[in-house]
């Protein structure tokens, strides 16, 4: 999965997206400036590849990469404040703000966002903070399977991360590679439980770019004791597993654009992302290409199967209901 420059598709990167190395792309802020040009967009991709997966990351508060003309959604800590005054209304929010996060996504032929965040919250954390719902392991559970109960409800699957749990670090994976200096136990029953309460409900999952030395001195990306050991085999979880961004400072100790993607493939992920390096990426699909690598057949899954509402969202009742209960409740 990669990423593609500006608003439309040059002659390059149509080239680049009919490959067969290329199941995925990931859209930014800068690929949107309003929603018919979003429309085209999307268009111009599917013309490459009818079958290539689009993505987002489209949280709400500060991640949320389309905003004019998009519901304006908070961050999911939002949730988890109204939940902690109602239970009843928190959870139905969650499941709510889901929805609707996912539907107006849909209507625009983009198969998922990479959602929901199941990090525990910490407000000293760098990348996390708000885009987690709490820092108590049943709060965030219970938040967590409504959100993607909403999700599935509207059509799109649910893509967990940052396994097995980003946010009691402070340092950003973005800009350096942090490293979790907890005891396992610590981290097991805490961080780690969320997914594990959260897996049988899970299409995918996103580990953290993050070392865990109390578990194993890779980070969870790279780490076939995370994925394939204890994800896989312990969890028994059969869904997706996408890298995160390979091009990120954290992922660079893996070495060159390549290894990190053969460490990573062969750790467990079946996705690799390499975004913001149009240069690693080629270099990961030229390799890719050399070794008649052979693909995730289950990456289909993934695509979107947009609910009765999506065809003509903004006129449903169900979406003008859903925005007015957002709206009162969240401001």
């Amino acid at each position: 999965m990669l990423d593609v420059e500006g608003t439309h598709l040059s002659p390059a990167e149509r080239t680049l997206l009919a490959r067969p190395e290329i199941g995925g792309l990931i859209l930014f802020s800068r690929n949107y400036t309003e929603p018919q040009q979003l429309r085209e967009l999307v268009a111009e991709v599917r013309a490459c590849d009818p079958e290539i997966l689009i993505a987002v990351d489209q949280e709400g508060g500060r991640v949320q990469r389309f905003r004019e003309g998009f519901v304006q959604l908070p961050a999911l800590h939002r949730l988890a404040e109204v939940y902690a005054v109602d239970q009843e209304l928190g959870l139905q929010l969650a499941r709510l703000h889901a929805w609707v996060m996912a539907t107006e996504l849909l209507q625009f032929d983009i198969d998922l966002s990479f959602a929901p965040v199941l990090d525990l919250f910490n407000a000293d954390s760098e990348v996390i903070a708000d885009r987690a719902f709490a820092d108590d392991v049943q709060v965030t559970t219970e938040l967590a399977l409504a959100y993607i109960a909403g999700m599935h409800e509207a059509g799109m699957v649910a893509t967990g991360k940052h396994y097995p749990g980003h946010g009691t670090v402070v340092a950003d994976s973005h800009n350096s590679l942090p490293v979790d200096h907890r005891q396992a136990g610590e981290i097991l029953t805490r961080d780690f439980q969320v997914f594990a309460n959260c897996v049988d409900k899970l299409d995918a999952i996103m580990p953290a770019h993050v070392i865990y030395p109390a578990i194993d001195e890779e980070s969870a990306g790279f780490s076939s004791i995370w994925i394939q050991h204890k994800l896989r085999g312990q969890l028994d979880f059969e869904g997706i597993v996408f890298s995160d961004d390979l091009s990120m400072a954290a992922a660079h100790a893996a070495g060159s654009p390549v290894q990190r993607a053969e460490k990573a493939l062969a750790a467990g992920c079946d996705m690799v992302l390499a975004c913001n390096d149009r240069e690693a990426a080629l270099a990961i699909a030229a390799w890719l290409h050399e070794t008649e690598h052979p693909g995730c057949h289950a990456l289909g899954k993934l695509r979107a199967r947009p609910c009765e509402e999506c065809a003509d969202l903004y006129n449903s009742k169900k979406w003008d209901d859903a925005i007015t209960r957002l709206s009162e409740s969240l401001g």
